[in-house]
């Protein structure tokens, strides 16, 4: 079961949090990271294995306490307020292959905001943090040219 949730906490990460992958590998932490996150959670996983859940639901649940404080993804978020807001860059930046590049240093420029505004599934739609990134993400772009 650990070796399963190491997997399948990198595959979310992975996926939903690439800037997270990305300072990971570049700090040379991702064996330790993974390691950290499975090993907070196998007491859970111990004692729901005890009480005779189903391999498939303790995999779910330390998912869910596992990837907690990943959720919402800064990096979908961001992906699609450049869509939504910045259409035309957002086209330049995926026709130039750098869109998914380009996303990380965003989620990174706006590290600050999202951090300051607590950013979290509660406030995911909040209009005033959605214009506080907008906002950094018009900044970056105007520093790029």
């Amino acid at each position: 079961m650990y070796q399963q949730l190491k997997e399948k906490l990198w595959s979310f990460i992975v996926h939903n949090n690439p800037d997270l992958m990305f300072n990971l590998q570049d700090d040379y932490r991702v064996t330790e990271y993974l390691e950290t996150k499975v090993s907070q959670v196998m007491p859970t996983a111990m004692k729901l294995l005890e009480q005779g859940k189903e391999g498939y639901a303790i995999l779910e649940l330390c998912m869910n306490e596992m990837t907690a404080e990943l959720k919402p993804s800064r990096y979908h978020y961001i992906a699609a307020l450049v869509k939504e807001e910045f259409p035309e860059e957002f086209v330049r930046l995926r026709e130039a292959g750098l869109l998914s590049y380009e996303t990380v240093n965003l989620v990174d420029h706006c590290k600050e905001t999202f951090d300051v505004s607590g950013f979290c599934e509660q406030n995911f739609s909040d209009k005033i943090i959605k214009e506080q990134i907008t906002g950094k993400i018009l900044d970056y772009f105007k520093q790029a040219k």
